[in-house]
């Protein structure tokens, strides 16, 4: 398994950022994906954000994927030394509020340049605890 601890979470006022770290040890080889999810309370969990670790690529050349909703504000990166995956999030908005989770995947690299497993829930067999974050 891979442990992920998430860390960064907090209050912030709208417009404001903040940033996201997700801390990977264990087994991490094992993953070539590493993703963000949010949910709000009442909802299901929904994806933000991936990163595809050995550089396979979307249809558009990029090795990084989001959803419409946070294109332009977020970024996802990927510390190699640290093992660690940030979620920088800036332009914040009061619907950004949620609890934020890592999640590590080994999705097949032909699925990845098809688009046609992106941000499944099901495809991230190891999870973080989650970190809140409050926007008002």
């Amino acid at each position: 398994h891979v442990q992920l601890v998430e860390s960064g979470g907090g209050a912030v006022q709208a417009g404001g950022s903040l940033r996201l770290s997700c801390a990977a040890s264990g087994n991490t080889l094992r993953s070539n994906c590493m993703g963000w999810f949010r949910q709000t309370q009442g909802d299901q969990r929904a994806g933000v954000a991936t990163y595809n670790i050995y550089g396979a690529q979307y249809s558009d050349g990029s090795n990084t994927y989001y959803v419409d909703s946070v294109k332009g504000r977020f970024t996802i990166s990927r510390d190699n030394a640290r093992n660690t995956v940030y979620l920088q999030m800036n332009s914040l908005k009061p619907e950004d509020t949620a609890i934020y989770y890592c999640a590590a995947a080994n999705v097949p690299v032909v699925a990845i340049a098809t688009m046609t497993r992106v941000l499944r829930e099901m495809d991230f067999p190891d999870w973080g605890r989650g970190t809140q974050v409050t926007v008002s």
